[in-house]
């Protein structure tokens, strides 16, 4: 579900590829008054097989097409037609509708632009970050989609929110770990925009891997398991080494 007043039409293949890998998508719409989608998006929305939702507005600053489309993602969970939504928006006025369909159970992934707010990123379980494409120099007409990165890789870093939740997961086991898979979606619940990438690692096990404090193991059939390291005792202050 699209907010056409706020997104671009660019973004659409982007989130296509990014909400695939969840399932099957069967309800594809595009909201905006008669002038957003008559002009800048009537091609991607015909291509891209989306349903133009054409709201007009008999009163200027009236947000006609964003209760439409809270209206119809309500309606769709409520009818059983679906139980996973994706809104490709940056307006964080969408946060409450995102609350509201989590809170009957449904999933929501939000696609949206580097400046959206943490209240619509946080409210949602997973957060895609498009970077609007340069404009080409050759003046042609293709437009490369890519999500949000820098034209470099950036600088490995460790968060200490990783330790951190190490430190709670692992701490109520029997044996002080916790499996890779399950702090991979901890990270993701507490952060829906984490991802080992954007602090400059291929994936969360390489991340693992370069924090000191920190023991990856891997058991076969049950796969990684990550604990803290033991810290080592601390010799006693008279102890007196000898050599022979």
């Amino acid at each position: 579900m699209v907010d056409c007043d706020n997104a671009s039409p660019e973004a659409l293949e982007y989130a296509l590829h990014m909400v695939a890998q969840f399932g099957r998508v069967v309800l594809r719409r595009g909201y905006g008054n008669h002038s957003t989608l008559a002009n800048r998006w009537q091609e991607a929305l015909v291509r891209l097989a989306f349903t133009p939702c054409l709201q007009y507005q008999y009163a200027a600053g009236k947000n006609t097409a964003d209760i439409a489309l809270a209206l119809d993602a309500m309606e769709a969970m409520f009818d059983s037609r679906a139980d996973t939504f994706c809104l490709v928006t940056s307006d964080s006025d969408f946060a409450y509708l995102c609350r509201k369909l989590r809170e009957r159970g449904a999933t929501v992934f939000i696609v949206g632009e580097a400046k959206t707010p943490d209240a619509l990123r946080n409210a949602s379980d997973q957060f895609f970050a498009w970077q609007r494409p340069e404009p080409s120099l050759a003046g042609t007409d293709s437009v490369e989609l890519k999500p949000a990165s820098p034209s470099k890789a950036p600088a490995k870093r460790r968060p200490k929110t990783l330790i951190s939740a190490v430190t709670l997961l692992a701490g109520d086991t029997e044996d002080g770990r916790v499996g890779l898979g399950a702090l991979g979606q901890y990270l993701k619940r507490t952060d829906p925009g984490f991802s080992a990438k954007v602090y400059g690692h291929a994936t969360l096990s390489d991340m693992v891997r370069t924090y000191p404090d920190l023991v990856m193991t891997q058991e076969p059939g049950t796969g990684f398991w990550v604990s803290l390291k033991p810290k080592s005792e601390p010799k006693s202050a008279g102890a007196v080494a000898t050599v022979i």
